[in-house]
């Protein structure tokens, strides 16, 4: 059932033409040696089996559609899309998941119980990076977004290091041309990095990543302790009663209000109006390529055309730096090497 209601709401909820993804896919996926189907002999019902489990875990706690694709987003950005984000540090290693970036990750429970249920069915066959890889997708359909194929094949990456994640990962504090050189190191471009940045449609913050702009931005005539002026002042005295210090971690605020357990274009809107939360998002309006971008889905005429563009840029974004062949390994529990 849980594969049924996931593929009716692929359908209602992306209306793309699918064909042409199904190709923006193939050829993505030929480059990183990946492939649609990649699991049809070793353990057919793989997707089945992480649609249905995801299709729980949504149900019990919608709000873990967000975490779950960050999760993904940030094991991508370091050491490409190998699971190197769901390794536990060790007495001598200090992992991606506690680098300071990191520290507010979540899922990686959820990441085990689908992986679990996959090696009952299928021991030792689906890594933990085409597991993860699924699970984005399945929680952005869930949370009403597009449906998108996912070419597999992936394989465990066997390390794993805060410092490169400290070093690797987009900062919420960046601007443009910082972010568009951390996304080109990837092989991700401009389109990539304002399309990929609406997936703030969901979840929520922590003070710490973003209360800088509430209380530390330094004014014009270099008064210290100003608000942010790229954010708008009524939602900078919001977000000032929700957060009462920088060091604040106790309180969250939704990226996309009112809407951040549904994946759609609001977040552009907020972005328009200048109430993006992060600097990053701000950020994102002083570019002309990328301001063009927010303004033009921000009018709610373009939500098929913005699904589209996200459905690509996910292909793309899954099949950064992919260990395949004989690289890396198949992890039998994702926070371990075996």
């Amino acid at each position: 059932q849980g594969q049924r209601s996931l593929n009716s709401m692929a359908i209602r909820s992306s209306l793309l033409p699918l064909a042409l993804l199904v190709l923006a896919a193939a050829s993505s996926a030929a480059v990183a040696q990946l492939e649609i189907g990649f699991y049809s002999k070793t353990c057919p019902d793989a997707e089945k089996i992480v649609g249905e489990e995801m299709a729980k875990i949504i149900a019990a706690a919608p709000s873990l559609a967000g975490p779950l694709l960050r999760l993904h987003f940030h094991d991508c950005f370091v050491r490409g899309c190998d699971a190197s984000v769901l390794l536990e540090s060790t007495d001598g290693n200090v992992a991606e998941k506690d680098a300071k970036p990191n520290k507010s990750l979540r899922g990686f429970g959820s990441v085990e119980r689908v992986k679990a249920k996959l090696e009952a069915a299928c021991p030792g066959i689906v890594s933990c990076a085409d597991v993860l890889t699924l699970m984005s997708r399945d929680a952005v359909v869930m949370a009403k977004g597009p449906f998108w194929p996912v070419a597999l094949g992936r394989r465990d990456g066997r390390m794993s290091s805060a410092t490169e994640a400290s070093n690797e990962l987009p900062p919420a504090s960046g601007d443009v041309p910082l972010l568009a050189k951390i996304f080109a190191s990837k092989g991700l471009d401009l389109k990539d990095l304002v399309v990929l940045s609406g997936a703030h449609t969901l979840g929520t913050a922590h003070c710490p990543s973003f209360a800088d702009r509430l209380y530390n931005t330094t004014g014009e005539n270099g008064a210290y302790g100003v608000v942010d002026p790229s954010l708008d002042s009524e939602y900078a005295d919001k977000l000032r009663l929700k957060c009462k210090s920088v060091d604040d971690r106790t309180m969250l605020s939704e990226m996309d209000p009112g809407s951040f357990k549904t994946f759609d274009t609001s977040y552009y809107r907020h972005v328009a109006k200048r109430r993006g939360l992060f600097r990053s998002d701000s950020a994102l309006l002083l570019d002309a390529t990328t301001m063009d971008y927010v303004q033009r889905i921000a009018t709610g005429k373009f939500d098929s055309e913005f699904f589209r563009d996200f459905s690509e840029s996910m292909i793309k974004m899954g099949d950064v730096g992919v260990l395949t062949g004989a690289g890396g390994e198949i992890r039998k529990k994702c926070y371990a090497p075996n």
